[in-house]
């Protein structure tokens, strides 16, 4: 049983005509090609006795599709112009090539100019909404840490250092054990367990 029910929208007539005339009309994926001046005539004739698309219909769907930036594009100067069977007939004058361009332009701008509207009016509305959310803030516990006990330990002079002694060096918080490796006048070096050498002044030292 053949299919009846009316199309309802532009989008469901357009791709009816991909599929009936495939050498004229041409689908998103592909470039458009320049249409016949006057093939809506055509195409009522074609179609006069298809029930599912009216000629009010069919004319504001091929309104549609030849406002469209992709059909736009593709009236140049000089190109071919085609039937509804594909075939080539008028080239696309010059007349017809800049308002084609013309029309694109302005279209592109419209467009454009409306996003760059709706952004401005919706960037208040973000901002109002980063204000009003409240930030849920996590307060951090530090834990003080014991200061080491160095009441057993006292500190170091150079006329009390010798060689291979075992010391403790004051890095950071805690005492961290060496060997006194070479005493120059003003400097001891030291090497820690970990095999560094480091260079400190006898104060840094406890014994």
């Amino acid at each position: 049983m053949e299919n009846t029910e009316k199309f309802t929208n532009n989008k469901q007539i357009i791709n009816f005509l991909t599929e009936q005339f495939p050498l004229c009309f041409t689908t998103a994926n592909h470039p458009a090609k320049p249409l016949k001046i006057g093939i809506f005539q055509d195409l009522a004739v074609r179609l006069e006795d298809e029930q599912r698309v009216s000629k009010t219909q069919l004319r504001g769907a091929l309104r549609q599709y030849t406002l469209s930036w992709r059909y736009l594009h593709c009236i140049k100067e000089s190109e071919k112009r085609v039937d509804l069977d594909g075939g080539e007939g008028d080239s696309v004058s010059a007349e017809h090539a800049e308002h084609a361009l013309k029309t694109l332009k302005e279209s592109k701008e419209k467009v454009f100019a409306k996003q760059k509207k709706n952004q401005k009016e919706a960037a208040p509305v973000r901002a109002a909404k980063q204000v009003n959310v409240p930030k849920r803030v996590e307060k951090k516990v530090f834990k003080k840490e014991p200061s080491p006990d160095l009441s057993n330990y006292k500190e170091a002079t150079h006329s009390e250092l010798t060689l291979k002694q075992t010391v403790k060096v004051l890095l950071g918080k805690s005492p961290v054990s060496a060997v006194v490796v070479e005493i120059s006048k003003d400097d001891v070096q030291v090497q820690l367990a970990s095999g560094m050498m480091v260079k400190v002044k006898a104060k840094h030292l406890i014994v």
